[in-house]
């Protein structure tokens, strides 16, 4: 069993709520709740949590509002965020993991299904995923996990929460070749829900958004991607 932590659930569904709660609370966490964005925004703001289960459909800001504020929020940033919606698409899941929620469950969900889910994000978040290391920089490319900055020619860069793993973990690891598997399941974990096709487009995104550094993230036809360095 997970450590008690401090949870907040932003849902506006009192059936859905109660699951969340009763389960959250049969594994010790500390659950605060609010069934709308703006309340919810403000509890945020006002406590230290250790997660968020955000719900989509809400009154007032939408949940996708919610969650994009959240993580351009210093006090909130570094919060882990679970979506937890009835939108099951995959480009709704694309969508969620791009405004930078950590895991998204679609409803309806089993009980072991939630407590799993919200276990390993909290485990992920503790641990910390890409070793000791959070800052360096590499072929121009400065890079602070702490922060989530990307600084390149003095121009700080604005990438999605996704989009900044996936060149954090590039870049960490220069000359590596990485499937798109293990890009997945290095920062989402394993089994999660996302298609090939998924990486490819946040590949897509990162490199128009780095701009002449982009062709250093190298397509390896048949296999993934990695990070070209050149060794001096």
């Amino acid at each position: 069993m997970e450590n008690k932590k401090n949870i907040l659930v932003i849902e506006d569904e009192p059936d859905i709520l109660e699951v969340i709660k009763f389960n959250l609370v049969k594994e010790s966490h500390i659950v605060k709740n609010s069934n709308d964005g703006e309340r919810g925004l403000a509890l945020a703001r006002d406590k230290k949590f250790d997660l968020i289960l955000l719900d989509l459909m809400l009154p007032g800001i939408h949940g996708l509002d919610v969650c994009r504020i959240l993580k351009t929020d210093n006090r909130t940033s570094a919060v882990p965020i679970i979506i937890i919606s009835a939108l099951g698409q995959e480009a709704d899941i694309v969508k969620g993991l791009e405004t930078g929620a950590d895991d998204y469950i679609t409803k309806p969900f089993s009980s072991n299904i939630l407590i799993a889910r919200v276990n390993a994000v909290i485990r992920r978040n503790s641990n910390g995923q890409f070793g000791k290391e959070d800052s360096f920089s590499v072929e121009g490319i400065k890079i602070s996990l702490k922060t989530r900055n990307v600084i390149i020619d003095n121009c700080s860069i604005e990438l999605t929460f996704t989009e900044f793993q996936i060149l954090f973990l590039l870049t960490s690891h220069p000359g590596w070749v990485f499937t798109r598997y293990q890009i997945i399941n290095r920062i989402r974990g394993e089994n999660y829900p996302v298609t090939d096709r998924s990486v490819d487009f946040q590949i897509v995104g990162l490199r128009k958004k780095i701009g002449k550094k982009g062709k250093l993230i190298e397509t390896i036809r048949g296999v993934g991607y990695r990070f070209h360095h050149n060794e001096t």
